[in-house]
């Protein structure tokens, strides 16, 4: 008989110490204590004592396994490339689009652009060869013009809008529709009336309205 700790125990039969607690609990192994110190009696004619178990030993390496390791490791390697290069494919291309689509969006500011130049000139060309007596007179509180009156004399105007000089008159509105109304039955035959754009203007430095106001 011999004794030994339950380290040394479950070293010998190779199993966990927790094994070697379980066998002592279910008394299959029989313990002393020796200075304060459980030790487990070994008793190899004991029909109930742990056979020491062969420690497993690793297989011996197969040159095979590792070559089918390296194999689908080269298989594995390549399907990564792979995909990496569809991946920068796939982003070339989606750049490329974006490029193009950009391109295609200036060029269609920069036609509209060209179209509204033209547009511009071509007003600005009619405007030149047909200019008008006045533009934008109703933004205007007075404009000042030299109208030709005879060959020789000539004499300043001062035109305003109708409705802006009711507007500042300080009439009250049913008085001043009074005279707008008045007014515009008259503006085709009286010469003191200016009429622009369906619009109809006086001239305070030429004409007098009195009879009109």
């Amino acid at each position: 008989m011999s004794k030994m700790s339950i380290a040394d125990a479950a070293e010998y039969f190779g199993v966990s110490k927790e094994a070697i607690h379980n066998r002592i609990r279910r008394g299959s192994l029989d313990t002393l204590i020796e200075d304060g110190v459980k030790q487990v009696v070994i008793d190899p004619a004991n029909k109930n004592v742990i056979k020491p178990q062969m420690r497993k030993t690793a297989p011996p390496q197969d040159d095979r396994y590792y070559k089918l390791l390296e194999e689908q490791n080269v298989k594995l390697q390549e399907k990564v490339e792979k995909l990496e290069n569809e991946t920068r494919s796939l982003r070339e291309q989606k750049e490329q689009m974006l490029i193009e689509e950009r391109l295609k969006i200036e060029q269609i500011y920069k036609d509209k652009d060209e179209q509204l130049k033209n547009i511009l000139n071509a007003i600005t060309s009619n405007f030149m060869l047909n200019p008008p007596v006045e533009e934008k007179l109703e933004e205007l509180d007075h404009v000042e013009a030299e109208i030709e009156e005879s060959p020789i004399e000539t004499k300043q105007s001062k035109l305003i809008s109708l409705k802006k000089y009711l507007k500042d008159s300080g009439l009250s509105k049913s008085k001043r529709d009074k005279v707008q109304n008045r007014f515009e039955k008259i503006a085709k035959k009286d010469k003191r009336i200016i009429v622009l754009d369906k619009k109809l203007y006086i001239d305070l430095a030429r004409y007098d309205y009195k009879d009109l106001l």
